[in-house]
């Protein structure tokens, strides 16, 4: 039975954006929605690992929880999914520091 998802991407290759969208709408720039089969679901969700790269993609599905959904990432990102007590919540790293140059005096 088909059930809602929905899959945002960041800097991901147009490809992949135009693989997603047979299947689901591109509401606004990287955000996907559509209804599909957790099969479908699962094999775009393996596309979009193969080749998320230097971007970042989250995946939202259903899924019998506490919260009743579940929540799947991949790619570089600085949001990081963590269970907390069967929630799953969303913890915030640090952004990567810029090495610094010194000028010899």
């Amino acid at each position: 039975m088909p059930s809602m998802v929905v899959i945002a991407t960041t800097a991901v290759p147009d490809h992949l954006r135009g693989a997603l969208s047979r299947w689901t709408s591109e509401v606004v720039p990287g955000i996907f929605i559509g209804s599909v089969s957790a099969r479908v679901r699962d094999e775009l969700w393996h596309a979009v690992t193969e080749v998320v790269g230097n971007g970042a993609a989250l995946l939202v599905h259903p899924a019998p929880t506490e919260q009743g959904y579940a929540v799947r990432t991949a790619g570089t990102r600085r949001r990081v999914p963590v269970d907390f007590d069967g929630l799953t919540l969303i913890r915030m790293t640090a952004a990567p520091k810029a090495k610094e140059t010194q000028s010899p005096s």
